[in-house]
């Protein structure tokens, strides 16, 4: 399908532009809680610089009948091959962040995931995307949760379930343990002082209330203060995800079930067996594992085994920051891919107008990849590989 004409403000043309103005707007604990890693960062580091080394060649004198970059997933023409990944406490790190990326996803007409833990509820969100927007589950420890919220996914009729499976512990931050947000929560001095130096952050945190985890309301008793809330939250997602619980899921679920944080042999394998439609190659943000590799370069071992793609829909998210990344990963092999922060940038940058701004940032940047490499369509990236 044609490209319509992209516009958007050439003032951050870039996601480094957008993450600059974006610190600068929102409170320092929050932005170390949406830019950390784990441990020392390296592998936040890695999962960006990682892409510099993946090539792609040019193509200019073939004849080229102009791009198209819709692709399909799991019946639903999108209009991109990128959307946008689930962030835990999103509202948290902007006001209203949730519903404003999940509106943007839907005008764009590609996927945006809400996670369990972020600060809209399942029904919201299916409300402002029209039931477009995919859900991230962070499985419960009690089957009894797990099943009521499959039940409300069900009743909202949410087209993909996501199902992470690589938080068996919480990864060591330490930006959210010096700030406070670790669990359980808590508001200090420096916290306090941080939000009143960023006055647009805070008028529209008073507009639209405090952030709370919005799925979670109707299964938490009333009036919890800040310790009360982390062992609710230790207590209802502690325990590691097996095989056995995702069959589980599989026979309640019967739409498209993907698995993210799949970056094993073994564990492809594994999804496989257990009838995943799909997966999402993810390191979680370089937020649970410092010594573990980059996403790309667990694609890459991945996609030495072209009978994984014939079987599961390949997807990648983590350390892309451009149009360019976008490619690179599409070339590796990956289906489609997801991205996070760059969003989060966007959305602390321009508020409500940040996610629509994003999307067509990436949009216009990636066009500019395909027409250099004379990749008509998103089936052609592998080809223009440079190995």
């Amino acid at each position: 399908m044609p490209i319509e004409k992209l516009t958007y403000n050439p003032n951050y043309p870039s996601v480094k532009d957008l993450k600059k103005r974006a610190k600068a707007r929102m409170p320092k604990f929050a932005f170390d809680y949406l830019e950390g890693g784990c441990n020392e960062e390296l592998n936040l580091s890695r999962s960006e610089t990682d892409y510099h080394d993946v090539l792609l060649q040019p193509s200019y004198l073939k004849k080229f009948n102009g791009i198209d970059m819709s692709t399909t997933l799991f019946g639903h023409r999108y209009d991109a091959p990128f959307g946008i990944s689930p962030i835990g406490l999103q509202g948290l790190m902007w006001p209203n962040a949730p519903e404003i990326l999940a509106k943007a996803a839907f005008k764009h007409n590609v996927p945006y995931i809400l996670s369990t833990v972020s600060t809209s509820s399942i029904e919201r969100i299916a409300e402002v995307s029209e039931g477009q927007a995919w859900f991230q589950l962070y499985h419960p420890t009690e089957n009894t949760l797990r099943d009521d919220i499959l039940r409300r996914l069900e009743a909202v009729q949410c087209p993909v379930l996501v199902v992470l499976v690589d938080v068996p512990s919480f990864g060591l931050r330490y930006r959210e343990i010096k700030s406070g947000l670790s669990m359980p929560p808590k508001m200090n001095i420096s916290n306090i002082f941080q939000a009143a130096i960023r006055p647009t952050w805070g008028i529209e945190t008073l507009r639209h209330g405090i952030p709370s985890f919005a799925t979670l309301k109707p299964y938490m008793e009333k009036g919890l203060d800040m310790t009360q809330l982390g062992k609710f939250m230790n207590k209802t997602f502690t325990g590691r995800v097996d095989t056995d619980k995702i069959k589980a899921i599989r026979d309640k679920w019967k739409g498209p079930m993907v698995l993210k944080g799949i970056t094993t042999e073994e564990d492809i394998k594994a999804s496989i067996a257990v009838g995943a439609d799909g997966i999402i190659v993810s390191n979680h943000g370089g937020r649970q594992i410092d010594a573990g590799e980059s996403t790309i370069v667990s694609l890459r071992k991945l996609m030495a085994t072209p009978t994984y793609q014939e079987k599961l829909t390949m997807m990648i998210d983590g350390g892309m920051r451009s149009g360019p990344d976008i490619g690179r990963a599409l070339a590796t092999g990956a289906d489609f891919t997801f991205m996070g922060r760059p969003f989060m940038y966007g959305v602390g940058a321009l508020g409500k107008k940040g996610g629509d701004h994003t999307i067509s940032m990436f949009k216009a940047q990636l066009k500019q990849v395909m027409e250099q490499l004379s990749c008509e369509q998103i089936a052609d990236f592998p080809e223009t590989l440079i190995r």
